[in-house]
């Protein structure tokens, strides 16, 4: 409520039942963003409540937002996550599968890739993220080459290196902690 009222137009939410609970509550101009990691069984809901989503990471997960807009009657704009660093620990396709994944949403009528969106590694520096922002440019730089597609849109960059990515050409930054403080953990789990 405090960032709606203070003008903010965008908020990103982490998880799904989270903006479940949430989003009723606030005022009905925000646009929501699901940022984090969508699971499969929870498509439906997010379709219903969210107008983007930045963290598709496969071609199953893009054919279920498919089919779940199609029944909402809405055409959804998404990213396609990519883990440009090969983290084990992280969720996004590998870069190398960028390609087939947007050669298959060509062929779908209510998703639509809009631009990719990358989560970087832990660092002390934040300089040191800088390879993986760019990575994610050039990659982004040579799909539109390859297909045609105009993918205007980077996700990228955190409280902590969003200077970076914005120099790397982020067009879209998620900044939590540094607008919100800390996320404060539920003592009950959230249903």
């Amino acid at each position: 409520m405090e960032a709606a009222n203070a003008g903010f137009r965008c908020i990103g939410e982490n998880r799904v039942q989270e903006a479940r609970q949430k989003i009723p509550l606030c005022p009905g101009h925000l646009e929501w963003h699901l940022i984090g990691h969508l699971q499969s069984n929870k498509v439906r809901v997010a379709v219903h409540y969210f107008s983007l989503i930045h963290s598709v990471d496969s071609e199953r997960l893009l054919r279920l937002i498919e089919s779940a807009a199609r029944e909402e009657g809405k055409t959804l704009p998404v990213y396609l996550e990519v883990n440009v660093a090969g983290e084990a620990s992280k969720f996004g396709l590998p870069p190398s599968e960028v390609l087939s994944v947007l050669e298959l949403s060509q062929k779908l009528f209510n998703v639509r890739v809009v631009g990719l969106m990358t989560v970087a590694p832990a660092v002390r520096e934040p300089e040191e993220v800088r390879p993986w922002f760019r990575a994610l440019r050039e990659l982004r730089d040579r799909m539109q080459s390859q297909t045609g597609m105009e993918l205007s849109d980077l996700s990228m960059g955190m409280s902590g290196d969003f200077e970076i990515a914005v120099e790397e050409g982020a067009t879209w930054i998620r900044l939590g902690s540094i607008l919100f403080g800390p996320r404060i953990r539920p003592e009950v789990p959230v249903e």
